[in-house]
């Protein structure tokens, strides 16, 4: 089976084809995006337009940090946050508020028939300030539930413990498991 990971990154790409055993190529394709708040309709959306461009099993992903006080906001937009806004600003969007947040990651596989999407999550909390120099994207603000640090702060197995909390990796196993 030949699955084509849709992201630009060949570091997530070599790490989903180890977790998964599978060979995994990957194409970095711009694909429109929906806007919207719900992760899985924005997934279920870039999945099927992958495999309209490219005609072979894809695998698509996409994140989202919802924070308790603003409603779910900036969920699956944060990424247009970290571009225009500094982490300091983030963060003191939440003063004198609930600091809860939620990461969501979905996975979508799509092969022309079959769409599934998988959804992880991790509770845990806006930092008060951006801490640490790991990770990427939003780990500097996100503090895990259970957890007295940022992601971009924890050394290498406990980022990869709450890694594979987030990313639905072993759903996405066992469901191509079954299709081989």
């Amino acid at each position: 089976m030949q699955i084509t990971f849709i992201t630009g990154n060949q570091k997530k790409a070599d790490y989903l084809a180890r977790y998964l055993g599978l060979p995994v190529s990957h194409v970095k394709l711009d694909l429109d995006e929906l806007q919207s708040m719900d992760l899985k309709e924005i997934v279920g959306h870039k999945v099927r337009q992958a495999y309209e461009k490219i005609k072979t099993p894809v695998i698509v992903e996409d994140v989202s940090l919802e924070f308790e006080a603003l409603g779910g906001l900036p969920g699956p937009f944060i990424k247009f946050f970290i571009e225009r806004l500094s982490f300091e600003s983030i963060c003191s969007m939440l003063n004198d508020k609930n600091r809860k947040a939620t990461a969501k990651c979905v996975f979508g596989y799509y092969d022309g028939e079959t769409l599934k999407l998988f959804e992880g999550a991790m509770d845990g909390e806006v930092a008060q300030t951006p801490m640490g120099d790991g990770g990427y994207g939003w780990d500097k603000i996100f503090i895990p539930s259970g957890c007295t640090q940022t992601r971009a702060q924890m050394n290498e197995a406990e980022y990869e413990k709450t890694y594979l909390q987030i990313k639905p990796f072993a759903a996405l196993k066992d469901f191509l498991s079954s299709k081989v």
